[in-house]
This record gives C-alpha cells, structure tokens and sequence, in this order.
C-alpha cells in the first residue's frame, strides 16, 4: 500500500451538517464526506483491492467507492482531518491478515484438575444423602 498516492487519490465533498445548529448550520457546509475509489487505484496491489473489497462490503457503494462521512467537528478543516485518520485506519486495519489458530492438546494437568474436581463434587453429593440403615 501506497499512502502518498492513495492521499493523492481520495477526493473530498462538504456538505451541510444535519440537526441542531441554529442558524450558522444553515449557511456552512462544515460536514466531509471522503471518497476512494478501490477498483481504479494505483496505490493498491490486486490483491490489497480484492481484500478491501471483501472486508468493506457494506460500506462501499454500486460502483465500488468507499465513502465515509465525518460532521462531529464544528470545522471543515477537523472533520477532514479525521476522517481521513478514519479512512487510513480503516484500510490498514483491514489489510492486516489475521494469524490461523493452531490447534492444541488440553494439557495432562489440567485433564487431571478436571478428574479430581468431578470426583471430590460426587463425594460431596453422595456425603449429603441419608444413610442407608
């Protein structure tokens, strides 16, 4: 992965931020939504694109764009910045393949712990009963 041309490729939209706000959210457009589009990046290798397109399924759209919104600062300026912190993250995140379980033996002292435990529960239940006359 490629960061410098993927930052050259990811275009930016404002947008006016929804809710409450009074009057001044009615005039700015201080909400940012980030585009990239996977499948014409160069920034990516075939196999980084077939991983991202598998992983961000739901937040891609028809054509293939990866689309992510950021409002929660008052400036245009922070919410792009962060979201596209978001944005790195998430593609790292994603492209970090995750290591196989290797299966293993339940150890011989913790089969023993087990045995003995079951054996000391049924002398206590088997103690709590009435004698046999």
């Amino acid at each position: 992965m490629n960061s410098d041309l993927i930052r050259n490729e990811i275009s930016f939209k404002a947008l006016r931020s929804s809710g409450a706000g009074g009057q001044h959210v009615n005039k700015v457009s201080t909400k940012i939504e980030l585009q990239f589009d996977i499948q014409n990046s160069e920034g990516l290798n075939k196999d980084e694109k077939t991983r991202l397109l598998s992983h961000l399924s739901n937040r891609i759209n028809k054509n293939g764009v990866l689309i992510l919104h950021c409002d929660e600062a008052r400036s245009q300026y922070r919410n792009k910045e962060m979201v596209t912190e978001r944005f790195f993250k998430l593609v790292t995140d994603s492209l970090v393949q995750k290591k196989k379980r290797k299966p293993t033996k339940v150890s011989k002292k913790a089969t023993e712990k087990r045995l003995e435990d079951k054996r000391r529960l049924s002398q206590k239940k088997t103690d709590r009963r009435d004698p046999e006359i």
